[in-house]
């Protein structure tokens, strides 16, 4: 029995973690060895990151794993999309990198959009206009801090970023390059079209490898500081939702579609190449690189940000609700009191998040919910009747036949939800693997260092390995109907 091992260091808005994968005998095994908070600093106005704080943490992950006496085969990051860090060769931060939903993008979001260009932009890009991409901040950063741009050297997107600190090879991976809105899927490199029409700086654009690329070893500095030796750096799929569709266990065919839920909601199906025409643009629908040359062909929305957010001003009030109480208190509750519409541009970074679903819940004519559990089954229920008309939209633009929706990451682990989303949408809802971007992180890693040869030895792995449960859909009418008052509240 031969076991090799590898190490994803996974990044998410809130958390941060460093995972040891053992592949043995065609399965997986992860052992989550450090994990560490993540969140957003509030400094003069703007929203940054901490990634100085981030990459001690990291290290600290991977001495722990050094301490375990295994070979270490190769070691990777994923992150979030769109958020970048400027550098240099004489620094490697020449300023703290804005957090997606720094409101300096609101006027240059509008003002790029005048006139032709989003047209323009979408016909360069296929990617879903949103105000948080990274299109947007460079231009503010052309715009408000030339100063900082003409020193900086490049720039690369947030998980690019540590892997270029540990191994010293800067590279934009694919998948997270497509992310920032300025990737042109067509010539597979950074549009010039919109880099000249911008004005952006030309130097920073960094060279984009493919999924699965060998960056290089650890330097010998950061051998010398975890106790890590003979590993290779490795680009997987840098964007988290890229490695978690590829760690999808699904069945080859195309009667199927992913969910990756949690703090955003990422639904879509795996395309060939990318879907680019009036009606994606139309639909506000995007096409994202993925492994192997595929295409996520999917529609990014607000997720349990929602529930997350109203948690965290509950636990200011002084209410302490754990997710499971949580779930528990919106399965007591009374069904279709009220619904949202949670694609609604109010609910991507509100002040006050309970206050933003009873005012939407005022302003509609529908009752305010009152109680942790009617504001957790307003969330639930809404969210779910989303993803149904989001797969009704993908079936008629793509003309496929979506019987079956994976859902996975730490939302799968919400069995009402799951099942809301199988009775909203009518079809067979398959959830898990929780940890698919970590387990997707992995294998990826495995076809680069040559231990596994495909995608799909990649996905019948997974299915090997996890645990997948099923929820099938009831006949409820009341979801008919709940639909019915979605539509009218989305127009």
């Amino acid at each position: 029995m031969t076991s090799r091992h590898y190490v994803a260091c996974d990044l998410g808005a809130e958390s941060g973690r460093v995972i040891l994968g053992t592949l043995t005998d065609g399965r997986i095994e992860l052992d989550e060895v450090h994990r560490f908070s993540n969140g957003v600093s509030r400094i003069q106005g703007s929203l940054r990151w901490n990634v100085l704080g981030i990459f001690e943490e990291l290290k600290s992950g991977l001495r722990q794993v050094a301490s375990r006496g295994v070979a270490v085969s190769s070691l990777s990051v994923d992150s979030w999309g769109v958020d970048y860090v400027l550098f240099n060769k004489r620094q490697p931060l020449v300023a703290a990198p804005y957090q997606y939903r720094d409101a300096r993008t609101e006027s240059t979001y509008a003002k790029s959009l005048e006139q032709d260009g989003r047209e323009v932009i979408f016909a360069e890009t296929g990617i879903q206009f949103m105000s948080i991409n990274t299109l947007y901040h460079l231009i503010a950063d052309v715009e408000n801090n030339p100063d900082t741009l003409s020193v900086a050297d490049q720039f690369l997107n947030i998980a690019d970023y540590f892997n270029y600190l540990f191994c010293g090879v800067a590279r934009s991976e694919v998948s997270l390059a497509s992310t920032t809105q300025i990737y042109n899927p067509t010539t597979h490199d950074w549009s010039t079209k919109l880099i000249d029409r911008f004005s952006l700086p030309k130097k920073l654009f960094p060279e984009i490898v493919p999924s699965g690329t060998r960056l290089g070893q650890l330097t010998d500095e950061i051998m010398e500081e975890t106790g890590l030796w003979a590993t290779q750096a490795i680009a997987t799929c840098s964007h988290d939702t890229g490695s978690a569709v590829a760690a999808v266990p699904a069945q080859p065919g195309d009667d199927w579609a992913y969910l990756s839920s949690g703090t955003w909601s990422l639904i879509g199906v795996e395309l060939p190449e990318p879907l680019i025409n009036d009606s994606v643009l139309q639909y506000n629908y995007t096409n994202e690189a993925g492994y192997g040359g595929t295409t996520r062909f999917l529609k990014n929305i607000v997720g349990l940000w929602l529930l997350q957010e109203s948690r965290r001003l509950w636990q200011l009030d002084g209410t302490e609700l754990d997710y499971s109480e949580i779930n528990r208190l919106a399965s007591e509750g009374e069904p279709f009191r009220s619904i949202i519409d949670a694609g609604d541009p109010r609910f991507l970074n509100p002040k006050n998040m309970p206050r933003t679903i009873t005012k939407f819940c005022r302003e509609t004519g529908q009752p305010e919910p009152e109680t942790h559990g009617q504001f957790a089954r307003t969330i639930f229920e809404s969210l779910a009747l989303l993803y149904a008309k989001t797969l009704d939209t993908i079936e008629q633009m793509t003309g496929r036949t979506i019987t079956k929706l994976h859902i996975v990451g730490g939302g799968s682990q919400s069995q009402l939800l799951n099942q809301f989303t199988a009775d909203a949408s009518g079809r067979t809802v398959l959830a898990g693997p929780v940890e698919a971007t970590a387990i997707g992180n992995v294998l990826i890693q495995a076809i680069a260092m040559g231990e596994l040869k495909s995608l799909d030895e990649v996905r019948e792995i997974v299915g090997r390995s996890c645990s997948i449960d099923t929820f099938s859909p009831s006949c409820d009418p009341q979801w008919k109907s709940a639909r019915e008052r979605l539509d009218a509240l989305t127009g």
